[in-house]
């Protein structure tokens, strides 16, 4: 296990001329926090698995830092991963983020691989230890889980399969990790597993992503927000102090790193870096 923590940012491929800009202009000012990589999502159905590649080469290119591909079992074929794969190795790429992913709409199953853990056993047969295996963590539990117990089931079959480290969903109670991480190491799970910290500033959009993925926004958090209403000031104020103060509460508790979910926006999680005093190659501007 890695002696110092690991900081790393999430961006997703951009839509279009505007998002494009939009994400050129964030990771620019990300990278002079000179995170430990960036990783860059997989979208479900096809809606953006193409510029995955194309967001990583340009990431490595013009920040040097390292960048790191999402890849998922949807709609995947045995033939189709490994292309990929093969594209990855034969890159700087060494590290994937390695995910079932989440169904679109009228699907019941994803591609050949119906699990992550099948999915990481198939790079590691294929790849051995070219590639670190980040998977996913769910401190709440995935909200298709049957049971928290299946839940913590599914987690150790994907280390069992060969993954090196975990990150999770983002989530506002420290608790819940902190419960997840002691259920998992009471099974022999010994790898990092990095809290995933999304910033609050516009309750609206993170209360919309919370219904679909199943974070809890808990009681005391969701109405002093609902009751800001329009006053961004307030809303920026108190959800800026609920992160930094989870952040420092995790950090403190042992937490192996913090893995932050961008949304292609840089001014937050700038601000975060800065408020915890992570270090940095260059100082950034937080206003």
């Amino acid at each position: 296990m890695s002696q110092h923590p690991s900081y790393s940012i999430e961006f997703f491929p951009p839509r279009g001329p505007r998002g494009a800009r939009r994400l050129d202009q964030a990771r620019r000012r990300l990278a002079e926090l000179s995170p430990a990589f960036f990783s860059v999502t997989f979208g479900a159905g096809g809606t953006t698995r193409s510029g995955t590649w194309e967001t990583v080469r340009e990431t490595l290119h013009t920040t040097g830092v390292p960048a790191v591909p999402h890849l998922s079992c949807i709609e995947g074929t045995e033939q189709s991963l490994g292309a990929m794969l093969a594209t990855y190795a034969a890159s700087p790429v060494d590290r994937i983020v390695t995910l079932r992913g989440d169904l679109p709409a009228g699907m019941r199953f994803p591609g050949v691989f119906h699990h992550a853990n099948e999915l990481v056993s198939f790079i590691r047969k294929h790849h051995g230890d070219r590639f670190h295996l980040e998977v996913a963590a769910y401190p709440e539990y995935h909200p298709q889980a049957p049971s928290a117990s299946i839940d913590i089931d599914n987690f150790v079959r994907k280390v069992e399969a060969g993954a090196d480290s975990a990150m999770t969903q983002y989530f506002y109670n420290a608790d819940a990790y902190f419960r997840f991480v002691d259920a998992v190491a009471a099974r022999g799970v010994d790898i990092p597993i990095v809290p995933g910290i999304m910033p609050l500033t516009d309750f609206a959009q993170i209360a919309r992503f919370s219904d679909r993925c199943g974070a809890e926004i808990p009681r005391w958090l969701r109405r002093p927000m609902e009751d800001f209403g329009d006053d961004k000031a307030s809303i920026q104020a108190f959800g800026r102090d609920v992160v930094a103060r989870l952040c420092e509460r995790l950090l403190a508790g042992g937490a192996p790193g913090l893995h932050f979910y961008s949304l292609n926006k840089a001014r937050e999680v700038s601000w975060l870096w800065h408020e915890l005093r992570l270090p940095t190659q260059a100082a950034a501007v937080y206003a």
